[in-house]
């Protein structure tokens, strides 16, 4: 009899400990993110979207260990057309951009109705109108006046903001026509390639959107005395309405050579995926940033301002059902 009780303890602990096991086990699996192979759409390499986009990559490796990242530099609506085409896994955009996609509108071929949002990244990204200190131009309205003969810096044609650059000038009353018939020119350039022909003199002015204050513009400031241009209240209302950017303005002192606050406009920048996304890695990817902001605000300082309670403000676009179920595990959606 004492033998048969010892026995049947025997066996009692032993399955005790192997439904422990089990149990650890089923843990693990419920809670640990599964290791993810993404690759991520960006801007150019030293832009800000490359200083996000791999940032983004590290909380995703930190949150779903043995997961693979590639950053790959892009633009605008191609970033939206390779999330769409099961190309990458994920693309920053402007939110703008991505919805010109889904509506099928320019420079856009086709509707790509799958987007969906994953985060806001940058609620901010201003219209910022750069010229040289000493230079001649003073307002849009007056390069229109004395039919000035400038050389305009835009972004990459196919970014929101190449796109933004035509529609600013298109509002103020010029078009492309204009310039080149004034014996100006614009140059679609990336950014820093802008910024270097307007310190070497070989542009007038230099138009993008991004975060303020900007590390770049703060940089080549230290050598070539610069103005920001602001935009007449009559520009800003037609971009907003023809584009879909809101009035901003960017506060006095915010660059150095910025005495006086500045009117103007600005959209925002997002990461998208597409609609076939799992949503257990949607879900990871949100939580890897929730997680691990503290490492998103170290590499882009933009983040400290905007705060994770913002990320899942995507709108106009429809985030990720994945993404969401994420954002109301965190307590950031009802």
């Amino acid at each position: 009899m004492r033998e048969s009780c010892n026995s049947w303890m025997r066996g009692w602990r032993n399955s005790a400990v192997v439904g422990a096991v089990a149990l650890g086990a089923g843990m693990v699996v419920a809670f640990a993110a599964p290791a993810l192979k993404i690759t991520l759409a960006g801007g150019s390499v030293g832009g800000a979207w490359s200083t996000m986009g791999t940032a983004i990559g590290e909380t995703i490796r930190l949150e779903a260990p043995g997961s693979s990242f590639t950053y790959e530099p892009g633009v605008d609506a191609a970033n939206v057309q390779l999330v769409s085409n099961g190309k990458v896994q994920l693309g920053i955009t402007h939110a703008q951009m991505a919805l010109r996609g889904i509506k099928g509108a320019e420079p856009f071929k086709q509707k790509t109705t799958d987007i969906k949002a994953i985060a806001l990244l940058d609620p901010q990204a201003a219209v910022q109108i750069l010229v040289a200190k000493d230079s001649k131009i003073q307002s849009l309205a007056q390069i229109k006046k004395d039919k000035l003969p400038v050389r305009l810096a835009f972004n990459k044609r196919g970014t929101m903001m190449a796109v933004v650059g035509e529609e600013v000038f298109k509002a103020a009353g010029i078009t492309a026509a204009d310039i080149a018939a004034w014996g100006g020119r614009i140059d679609y350039v990336d950014y820093n390639t802008g910024l270097a022909q307007l310190k070497n003199g070989q542009s007038d002015l230099v138009l993008n959107m991004l975060a303020f204050p900007s590390a770049q513009v703060n940089g080549v400031a230290r050598d070539l005395p610069l103005r920001l241009l602001g935009l007449d209240p009559a520009v800003v209302d037609t971009l907003s309405a023809d584009v879909g950017t809101k009035p901003v303005t960017i506060p006095a002192g915010t660059y150095p050579f910025a005495a006086e606050a500045v009117n103007t406009v600005t959209g925002m920048v997002v990461l998208v995926a597409s609609d076939k996304m799992p949503d257990a890695d949607a879900a990871a990817i949100v939580d890897g940033m929730l997680k691990h902001y503290d490492y998103l605000e170290k590499a882009y300082p933009p983040f400290s301002r905007m705060g994770s309670k913002a990320l899942p403000d995507v709108a106009p676009l429809t985030l990720h059902p994945g993404a969401a179920k994420a954002y109301k595990a965190a307590g950031l959606l009802k």
